[in-house]
Order: structure tokens, then C-alpha cells, then sequence
């Protein structure tokens, strides 16, 4: 007898991108990719992780933590020195005054949206989200239950939703609003202006919005480079997620947060209690000290990296005639326009993987609306493989597919 599964799986989607990920490590294992057999190097461009690692005071935080004492769970919200820390970072860069007792510290930003989806969602609600925009959120969606709609977007909107949008596609089922800004797979941000009027058709029909801000540390233009909280000042329809993962290049170390509207934060702690206990204690110290002006000054230098690695890659694939129609301002992705070598996307990236040596992502994960035109890559590795990935694709677009 086969095991009987819950019928929400049925609304989460394969997430496509693995497939090939797994094919890329299967041939970068063989002798066709080892250099000492006379093989050309996998490229991976195709994950969402910078090369850099933790702020080296983080790390001689942690160590100093492992030598002491076991390692005891937290409070669920977070231990309060993070959470004040955390609170002077919004005050101090972004000008916001944030109440620490707002801030719910997350087993990383997809444990924030777990809370937040199943803490506000249910059967029969719906909540709008932009085509294209990362797999996981619309899934986070219909995990609790409710229905992810996702809204088509184009460049001449920077891939984001605006606020006609919202009023137009809002229906007495909407309960809200799951946006990302910088947002992945595109790495463009929502401008203040489309932000501040999102958030006045979210308030005025009585629902929330959740805003995905992991990237937001990684702005490279001043323009959009502050938090939606800006546009909620007294702190009832906004969420905000952020992350260690991105800014501060501690993925693995599986750490995030939450702002919350004081109303939400004890149903929430309680929520979090019952399903995570709370998040790692290790993790949690070390990024404690990621406010240190070391570590800070650390992570700029390596946000001003990663902009001239995407000053170097959007005219190298513009060249290529892979246009990226709207230059990234934050993140670390280029959306790219690949139809001018395949129809597919998918099939473009399964032959660059096996030809070139060069892992990408097809777009067919981010939504339907551009599935096939559009590849992301990822500019997160270090500057000699992009040079490399690049001479590659010259090499190989310029054969017949």
C-alpha cells in the first residue's frame, strides 16, 4: 500500500533548478572536467551564495563560544543582544527606529517566512506575487495552505508588481502581498515611490505586507536602497525578512529575522516556540558580532566586489546577446534574455552545462511568464571564473546549437 500524502504537496512544484545543479556536479566529478586529465573545470554559476564566507570577527566569535561552555537553546525571539544590535543597524543605516522587542531572530529567512505564511494564511486566502520571483516563496504560500497568484511583470516595471497591480488583481479572497526587493531571480529593486503606494493599497484593504529584504544589504544604488518599514511608520501591514545569508555571507550558518507589528509578535513567538524551539545559539552569537565596525566595514568592502563583478558581467553578456534588460541594483543576479541563441532556456543551460562547463539557471522555476526567454546568472563567484565563464560563452554561442 502506498503512503497517503498530504494534498498541499500536490500545489509544491519540483524545484527544476536541482536537476540541472545535480547534472553539473555529476559531470564537474568526471574526467571531462578534471584538469589533471587535461578536462575544463565546472563553472558554477548558478548558485545564490557569495565566495567570501563569514566577517572574520564572527568567526573568532564562534570559536571563542565553541571553547567555552555547551551550547543552551535560546529565548525564541532571539537572544536580546542580537535583536538590539540588529535594531541599531536599521537606525544607523537605514534611519529607521526600530523596537528590538519587534525583532523575531528566524532559523534563517525561509524559517521567517514559514512563520509569517502560516501565522497569517490559510485555505481560501490568496496572496499576490511577481512573475518571476523565487520559487520558494510562492511555496512557502501554499504550504499554509493558501494560493500563491502569481501577477506577469516586465521590464518596463523592473520585473516588479506596482500599485495598480495590487488594486486591480486584489479580490475579497486577497489577504496580501509576498514581495522581494532586491528581488531574485532579477536583482532589481521596487523604487520608494511604487513602494510607499503598495503599501497604501495594502493598508487601506486591511492586509499585510510581506517583503522579502535579504539582498537589501546589498544596494548598489542609493535610490533603492531602503527598507519598505520606511512606508509603514506606525508598524501594522508591513513585514519585513532579512537575513544573515547574503550581506553578511553566512548561509550555512542558517540565520535570519523578522520586523513585525507589535500586534503579531507574541502569536508569533508562540508559533515559533511549538515549531523551532528557536534558532541555532552558535549561529546567533557569532552574528552578534557582525555589527562590530570590523565586520561592517568588512562586508562594504565586499558589496563594492560584487559591484564591479556586476559592472564587469552585464556588458560582457550584452555583448554576447544575452541582454539583461534592467541592470541589477542590488543581489547578485543578471536576468538575461537568451532567446536570441534558444527558444528554451532550459535547453540553453542543459547545453552550456555540458558543452561549455558553465552551471546556469534556466528561468523555469522563477514563474511561466518568461520561463523560457530568460536564464539568471549568478555573479557571486569570484571575478577569474567569470572571466573564464565568459570566454566560454564566446566560445560556444558561437557554434550552431
Amino acid at each position: 500500500m502506498t503512503l497517503r500524502t498530504a494534498r498541499r504537496l500536490d500545489r509544491i512544484e519540483p524545484f527544476y533548478v536541482l536537476e540541472l545543479a545535480k547534472e553539473a556536479a555529476r559531470i564537474a566529478e568526471s574526467a571531462e572536467c578534471d584538469p589533471a586529465r587535461g578536462g575544463e573545470r565546472m563553472i558554477f554559476l548558478n548558485i545564490g551564495e557569495p565566495d567570501f564566507g563569514a566577517p572574520d570577527v564572527a568567526l573568532r566569535t564562534a570559536a571563542g563560544v565553541l571553547a567555552g561552555r555547551a551550547l543552551p537553546y535560546t529565548q525564541a525571539t532571539g537572544i536580546a543582544p542580537l535583536r538590539e544590535r540588529i535594531s541599531g543597524w536599521y537606525a544607523q543605516r537605514f534611519g529607521l527606529d526600530i523596537d528590538p522587542a519587534r525583532i523575531l531572530v528566524t532559523a534563517g529567512a525561509s524559517g521567517a517566512l514559514v512563520l509569517a505564511c502560516l501565522a497569517l494564511f490559510e485555505a481560501g486566502d490568496e496572496v499576490l506575487l511577481p512573475d518571476p520571483s523565487y520559487p520558494c516563496n510562492r511555496h512557502f504560500v501554499a504550504a499554509a495552505d493558501a494560493t500563491p497568484r502569481l501577477l506577469p511583470t516586465g521590464p518596463e516595471q523592473r520585473f516588479q508588481l506596482s500599485a495598480e497591480d495590487v488594486a486591480r488583481h486584489w479580490t475579497a479572497a486577497t489577504r496580501g502581498v509576498l514581495l522581494a526587493s532586491p528581488s531574485n531571480p532579477t536583482g532589481t529593486s521596487i523604487a520608494p515611490e511604487v513602494m510607499r503606494a503598495i503599501v497604501d493599497e495594502v493598508r487601506q484593504r486591511g492586509g499585510v505586507a510581506l517583503v522579502d529584504e535579504i539582498y537589501l544589504g546589498l544596494s548598489y544604488d542609493a535610490r533603492y536602497g531602503g527598507s519598505a518599514l520606511a512606508h509603514d511608520p506606525r508598524g501594522e501591514h508591513v513585514i519585513s525578512i532579512n537575513s544573515f545569508s547574503k550581506y553578511f555571507s553566512m548561509t550555512g550558518w542558517r540565520l535570519g529575522w523578522l520586523v513585525l507589528p507589535p500586534a503579531l509578535v507574541a502569536p508569533m513567538e508562540r508559533l515559533a516556540q511549538n515549531l523551532f524551539i528557536c534558532p541555532s545559539t552558535l549561529a546567533q552569537q557569532a552574528a552578534v558580532a557582525c555589527f562590530e565596525p570590523e565586520a561592517l566595514a568588512q562586508c562594504e568592502q565586499r558589496r563594492g566586489e560584487l559591484e564591479r563583478r556586476r559592472d564587469f558581467i552585464v556588458p560582457a553578456l550584452e555583448r554576447l546577446a544575452l541582454p539583461v534588460p534592467v541592470v541589477p541594483d542590488g543581489a547578485f543576479y543578471a536576468w538575461a534574455d537568451c532567446s536570441a541563441h534558444d527558444a528554451s532556456s532550459w535547453h540553453l543551460c542543459q547545453r552550456l552545462t555540458r558543452r561549455a562547463h558553465i552551471a546556469l539557471t534556466p528561468g523555469r522555476d522563477f514563474g511561466p511568464a518568461a520561463a523560457e526567454r530568460y536564464l539568471r546568472l549568478s555573479f557571486a563567484g569570484a571575478m577569474d571564473d567569470l572571466r573564464d565563464a565568459v570566454a566560454r560563452l564566446e566560445r560556444e554561442l558561437g557554434r550552431s546549437g
